[in-house]
């Protein structure tokens, strides 16, 4: 029964945040459907405060996004590290199980009936469940659908909020494309996918360098035609994000993974499939093999020689 209740509201909850993070509603003319939950419950207000901050401090409105969006991303920064910290405890739990989960691919892969490889998979869903652990890393997509919803209303603000497409930062023209602005956000998100492969096997970086390039490339091919004042929000999560990343990848790690160390030497996983030894013969292996062979071949045809004499000499005794 409680499966079920937890089931129905993890369901639950996933369709609200699915509703909430589907961005900002546009009408005909390309404008922002003020009438949504997502515009009235966090465009707009974070639109008044930026305005506010203007209006009654003197700010410009270029300081006045960049505030907000360091304020946003504090309020989010404890989720985010909590969400890395799981991760990285589950990849190195699950680098434990390696050995065991090789032993199960290759038996699946040696497989040759429908029988073997339902064998094999069930064996490798073993190896996970008798630990503890999920194939998929036990993470979950919940902390993300938590923060889609807040980076897309700080999108739209920074995008629709009256006063900032007429106004400037430092010589820049928020309301036109700022190829400077382009750079140094592409330059924060290439740097902050730096910082998260240190530390990280090179089994893992080679996986990660498709996604270390695609993040960058992605964020300039959207800001190159944006205006200056999303650009520059940009700019700003990126270099929060190196922050983060910084904090979690290289301070955190370390101890971590010495915690994650002890934990298994105290309980180690269990053993569910053997390993199977690699049996491909070395080429020292291979040299002596031959070796081997062409003495037998040279004992043989002597055997045989003496075979053949013996029994000549046994003929003409006859």
């Amino acid at each position: 029964m409680n499966k079920w209740k937890n089931w129905l509201l993890g369901s639950g909850l996933v369709t609200i945040l699915l509703f909430l993070s589907g961005c900002v509603r546009m009408d005909s003319d390309g404008n922002p459907d003020k009438s949504g939950i997502v515009y009235r419950v966090l465009v707009e207000p974070m639109g008044q405060a930026i305005t506010y901050l203007v209006q009654n401090f003197n700010w410009t409105y270029g300081w006045a996004v960049i505030l907000m969006t360091v304020i946003v991303r504090i309020i989010i920064l404890p989720l985010g590290i909590s969400q890395s910290k799981k991760t990285m405890i589950q990849s190195e739990k699950m680098q434990a199980l390696k050995p065991q989960v090789d032993a199960a691919q290759k038996k699946l892969k040696a497989a040759t009936t429908r029988e073997e490889q339902m064998a094999a998979q069930a064996e490798m869903q073993q190896v996970y469940r008798e630990n503890g652990l999920s194939m998929t890393g036990g993470i979950g997509c919940l902390p993300l659908l938590i923060q889609m919803p807040i980076f897309s209303a700080l999108y739209f603000t920074a995008r629709y909020t009256e006063g900032i497409r007429e106004s400037t930062f430092y010589g820049i023209d928020l309301g036109s494309p700022s190829l400077v602005l382009v750079a140094i956000a592409g330059i924060a998100y290439l740097f902050q996918g730096y910082i998260s492969t240190i530390g990280i096997p090179e089994e893992q970086k080679k996986t990660m360098r498709t996604m270390l390039i695609v993040s960058p490339a992605m964020i300039v091919f959207m800001s190159i035609s944006a205006p200056a004042g999303v650009t520059l929000y940009w700019v700003v999560g990126g270099i929060f994000s190196c922050l983060q990343t910084f904090i979690t990848n290289v301070l955190m790690k370390p101890r971590l993974k010495a915690q994650v160390a002890e934990e298994l030497k105290q309980n180690p996983p269990k053993q569910v499939v053997t390993p199977i030894k690699d049996v491909t013969p070395t080429k020292a292996d291979k040299a002596s093999n031959s070796t081997k062979t062409q003495a037998q071949i040279s004992t043989s045809k002597k055997n045989s020689t003496k075979n053949g004499r013996n029994a000549g000499k046994q003929q003409r005794r006859k």
